[in-house]
């Protein structure tokens, strides 16, 4: 796995399995998930990073579930 983050696209990337290649990918909001022939996950992309990652920190930091 390798964790990486582009500061010029604000794009935050998780490669799960950097030898795979990608077939296809599918979008939801700010994320994009990279799969490979057989649908597993092979890239996770979260864009506009800076400020998904905040809302994740806020929303930790409440003792209430919450949705971001």
């Amino acid at each position: 796995m390798k964790i990486s983050y582009d500061s010029g696209e604000d794009a935050f990337m998780i490669e799960i399995d950097p030898t795979a290649s990608i077939d296809y990918a599918e979008e939801a909001g700010s994320v994009i998930v990279h799969f490979d022939a057989e649908q597993h996950p092979v890239l996770l992309e979260i864009l506009q990073a800076s400020e998904f990652l905040s809302g994740l920190v806020k929303a930790s930091m409440h003792t209430e579930p919450v949705t971001v």
